[in-house]
């Protein structure tokens, strides 16, 4: 980094702004194989949290390609820039005092380390969408499973190239087995009872 560049501190906290929103701030990580339902759980969650008031934005693999990391491919290397970006990005979302939530393959157990290593421990929660490779390529929503069967897709998860689940997620969610909603219901479980968010005034 350049010694000219320096952070600026602002008068207005993190603690502050996490006051303010009702809640703490910090980064829920989806990752899994493609077709694993990360996607549609962290919509779901956000959609709990949002009509508790909280302050969310689900940062979406597709979606940050357009834009973000449009400039990269799916080479290792890129991968890792991708998800470089996207932690960064995430940090000074919880920084500014939301909840950022991703969804990512993110199929790198050393990428993922990073970016939990940038962050304070309580910060970086970690949701395995743990499914078989035989499930997702039966789903195949984008029909991807079958382009990389067939050598139209080079470097995809799981068939050409590897994916490494994590050895100790804060949550693992069996995705493969269970619904949508009891997914959902154990990640904000999750999240009430270790004092992140609140639970619901009865």
């Amino acid at each position: 980094m350049n010694n000219n560049v320096i952070w600026q501190n602002t008068k207005i906290t993190r603690h502050m702004r996490e006051q303010q929103n009702g809640h703490k701030s910090f980064i829920l990580w989806f990752t899994g194989l493609s077709g694993s339902g990360k996607s549609t759980l962290a919509h779901s969650v956000e959609e709990v949290l949002f009509l508790r008031g909280c302050k969310t934005y689900v940062f979406d693999g597709d979606n940050v390609r357009h834009g973000l990391c449009a400039d990269l491919g799916f080479s290792a290397s890129d991968r890792a820039e991708n998800i470089r970006r996207i932690g960064e990005t995430s940090k000074l979302f919880a920084d500014a005092g939301g909840i950022a939530i991703t969804a990512f393959i993110s199929p790198f157990r050393h990428d993922r380390d990073i970016i939990r290593a940038s962050v304070d421990a309580k910060d970086f929660i970690e949701i395995y969408c743990h499914v078989s490779l035989e499930t997702c390529e039966q789903r195949d929503p984008k029909g991807l499973y079958q382009k990389a069967r067939q050598g139209e897709i080079s470097e995809f998860t799981g068939i050409s190239s590897p994916y490494e689940p994590p050895l100790g997620p804060e949550i693992t969610v069996m995705t493969g087995e269970k619904s949508v909603e009891f997914c959902t219901c154990q990640i904000i479980s999750y999240l009430e009872d270790t004092g992140r968010i609140c639970q619901p005034k009865l």
